[in-house]
């Protein structure tokens, strides 16, 4: 470890939780160079929703990459992006009656972010956005300032603005009607808040700690919205392409948002890509105003054409994976939580994305440590990383999953 340790930066993070060097990964696994083996339950934070080294997306790339296909595109038309435009239009935007135009933004989540709120203030002529307690939208300005976590914020070493916190769905323990506080502001001339552009939203907040947003809640969110000449982005980074269930996280509630942000998962394969989606109508961009010069990663359109071919033309990942897994994780959680006799401890969660919060801060970092020591992955979130989280691949084979969630189940015993 010596070489990650005196030359590369201290900002490394990951690497402190488990130390030791990954060499390769297949499906739900990773082995170090040393030989051993872990389970999965982190999935590249959301990125590798199918796995690690997907056969079927390994073969789709390896084929692209031994016909020479185009690498680097910048946003030049090739096969690649035709294949993937068509696809995504045929199987994930008709099916749902969305007619979003698709901006390739740049390679990552915090880019399409920040294409999405650059572009609503662009529509709207105004500055402000709301965003919500907890959010996480990425790590560049922008982004920042409509991220709750405060030490992430202090990163930015300058002031963050132009984006105003909102209570997130029972933040207030459901003391208050939903955006009363919100909607009071917006209506009284001396509330000093300025008009926003648009609202900003995560269906489930996965770094701010797994908290769901109900449906009916978002349906209140899309309804004030519209009554009140704000464009709704929902940021489905982290839980769009199938990790609650539907493609979309959004597609339960039953709303339509303005702009939608994917990254992560929507390469299948790890490969940096996003995609920022918006009505018709809020495409004002100028040629060019808005670039980036690795915004056409076309070996990253290969391998997202194909896992929307493999997974995505019906239903079965969603309800045979997704849903029966997610099931399979709750009843696990259930027992685990009644054999603590529910003392100082809970678990939330949808579809294949669960957290257990503990009231004792330290303990859910003390419980990764241990299933590392075990040989399961999994990361802590949350504010004071107070939610052991768990993220592992849909495609997960269900004995693969009740063996992480034996080694959950053994670490939160250890570290009690």
């Amino acid at each position: 470890m010596s070489i990650f340790e005196t030359l590369e930066s201290e900002v490394r993070s990951y690497c402190r939780g488990w130390p030791t060097v990954f060499d390769r990964a297949q499906g739900s696994h990773l082995h170090d160079e040393a030989g051993r083996t872990y389970l999965d339950f982190f999935s590249g934070a959301g990125s590798l929703n199918y796995g690690h080294n997907n056969p079927v997306l390994k073969r789709a790339l390896l084929d692209y990459i031994e016909h020479d296909g185009i690498t680097h595109g910048l946003d030049m038309a090739t096969t690649a992006k035709r294949a993937f435009l068509e696809c995504f239009q045929d199987v994930v935007l008709r099916p749902r009656d969305l007619s979003y135009k698709v901006m390739f933004p740049g390679p990552t989540g915090t880019n399409a972010v920040e294409a999405a709120l650059k572009l609503a203030r662009k529509v709207k002529g105004r500055e402000s956005v709301v965003s919500f307690t907890n959010a996480f939208h990425g790590m560049s300005l922008g982004s920042l300032a409509v991220t709750g976590n405060a030490f992430k914020r202090a990163g930015a070493g300058i002031p963050l603005v132009h984006g105003t916190p909102m209570p997130f769905d029972n933040y207030l323990d459901g003391q208050v009607p939903d955006f009363l506080w919100f909607e009071r502001l917006l209506e009284d001339q001396g509330s000093g808040l300025n008009r926003p552009a648009a609202v900003i939203v995560e269906t489930v907040q996965g770094e701010g700690g797994i908290n769901v947003a109900r449906p009916e809640w978002l349906r209140a969110l899309r309804d004030l919205c519209d009554r009140q000449d704000m464009l709704l982005i929902v940021d489905d980074i982290q839980m769009g392409c199938g990790r609650t269930g539907a493609f979309f996280s959004f597609e339960e509630a039953g709303i339509t948002p303005d702009i939608v942000t994917l990254s992560k998962s929507i390469s299948g394969y790890g490969l940096p890509m996003s995609l920022c989606l918006f009505r018709p109508e809020l495409d004002i961009w100028e040629p060019g105003e808005h670039n980036g010069t690795f915004r056409g990663n076309s070996p990253a359109f290969v391998t997202a054409t194909a896992a929307l071919n493999t997974y995505w033309v019906d239903s079965r990942l969603m309800e045979k994976q997704t849903l029966a897994r997610g099931e399979q994780v709750e009843q696990a959680l259930l027992s685990i939580v009644k054999g603590l006799g529910h003392r100082g401890v809970s678990y939330r969660g949808r579809g294949l994305v669960w957290g257990m919060e503990f009231d004792d801060k330290t303990r859910a970092g003390r419980i990764c440590a241990r299933a590392f020591e075990l040989g399961l992955l999994l990361e802590t979130s949350g504010a004071q990383g107070e939610v052991v989280k768990l993220l592992p691949p849909l495609v997960i084979p269900p004995d693969d999953l009740q063996e992480g969630l034996g080694i959950l189940d053994r670490a939160v015993g250890d570290t009690g």
